[in-house]
């Protein structure tokens, strides 16, 4: 096997060999990005606290950098989840409990669902955990004129990166469903209370109208570029989807996942969760090593990437049209 993609006889698929190589976590690295991501978050904190007896327009300044830190937070959550943080499953937990928390989510029942995404994404027989709601055009058509209307409020963008992040993270996370274990959903209740006991502790700390001036933008800013970007991983103009007969792993996970094309610095701050179709590829690839993995596989030399500009394409793109084997907006049918 090399890295042209080429499998050789008598051994393993070629995209598995070359994810084996990059699935091993770094504990020094892992342990570095907690520090320079929970520590700054904690410093800005501090001087957003500050900065409201000065101006909140600082305040608000400073907001945006502390939910970049945020967004990093999340991505170290989201790789415990994976197990691809560290080796250790206990160890994953923890951190994972630990930077869930000031991202209102809790860690087992995200992971168990986040877990179901990845083991369904592009299924058009599996919509329906973990991913934006997405009718077929056929679906469409058939709906009654109230359920077309509601669908198209659910996919106005204002709907989805204005109102929709705040809902999920702070109410939505806190619900159980039929399918979750007694124990998961005591996770969920427990997680619950712990986030309740640290804005409690805050408010009491700093004043509850000072502790809603900061947390308020910093995590509204933070989720809305989250749910940007888990939106365009999966709903872009090129996107592969299928049924379950002929749903496969390998394609999914190259062709059904963009790769979002970042500066250097937002791809420090996301980390490198752009790099989407390495990540689906590998999951249990640490985010340190995505870009590496791409760089280095002419495996991945013929993906064709999203930039800033063609991203917003995604934003037109409202239903699956299963005649034409792409996505299309409303205007299209």
């Amino acid at each position: 096997m090399d890295n042209s993609g080429k499998t050789k006889k008598g051994t393993r698929p070629d995209w598995i060999e070359i994810v084996s190589r990059y699935n091993s976590p770094n504990p020094l690295k892992s342990w570095w990005q907690v520090i320079n991501s929970v520590g700054p978050y904690i410093i800005l904190w501090i001087l957003m606290i500050k900065s409201l007896s000065i101006s909140y327009w600082l305040t608000l300044l400073l907001s945006v950098f502390a939910a970049g830190f945020l967004i990093r937070m999340f991505i170290i959550f989201h790789d415990c989840g994976h197990g691809s943080f560290f080796k250790s499953k206990k160890l994953s937990t923890i951190v994972g409990v630990a930077t869930g928390l000031p991202v209102f989510t809790p860690y087992k029942k995200w992971s168990h669902e986040h877990l179901i995404h990845h083991q369904t994404v592009g299924n058009l027989d599996k919509r329906g955990i973990g991913d934006v709601n997405t009718l077929t055009v056929g679906e469409y058509l058939k709906l009654s004129k109230l359920q077309r209307i509601a669908y198209r409020i659910y996919r106005n963008p204002f709907i989805l990166f204005g109102v929709a992040p705040l809902l999920v993270f702070v109410i939505f996370q806190r619900f159980t469903n039929k399918r979750m274990t007694i124990r998961d959903k005591i996770y969920v209740h427990l997680s619950t209370l712990a986030m309740v006991a640290g804005v409690a502790g805050m408010m009491m700390l700093i004043g509850w109208k000072e502790f809603l001036l900061i947390q308020i933008p910093v995590l509204y800013i933070a989720t809305a570029h989250g749910m940007w970007l888990f939106y365009v991983q999966h709903q872009f103009k090129h996107v592969i989807w299928s049924k379950s007969e002929n749903w496969d792993y390998k394609t999914i996970a190259t062709q059904g996942s963009s790769m979002f094309k970042l500066p250097a610095i937002l791809n420090w701050f996301t980390g490198n969760i752009g790099y989407h179709h390495v990540h689906h590829l590998g999951p249990t690839i640490p985010n340190y090593n995505l870009k590496r993995c791409h760089n280095e596989n002419a495996l991945f030399s013929s993906i064709k990437p999203l930039t800033f500009l063609t991203a917003f394409e995604s934003l037109r793109l409202r239903l699956w049209d299963e005649k034409r084997q792409m996505l299309v907006g409303f205007s299209e049918i």
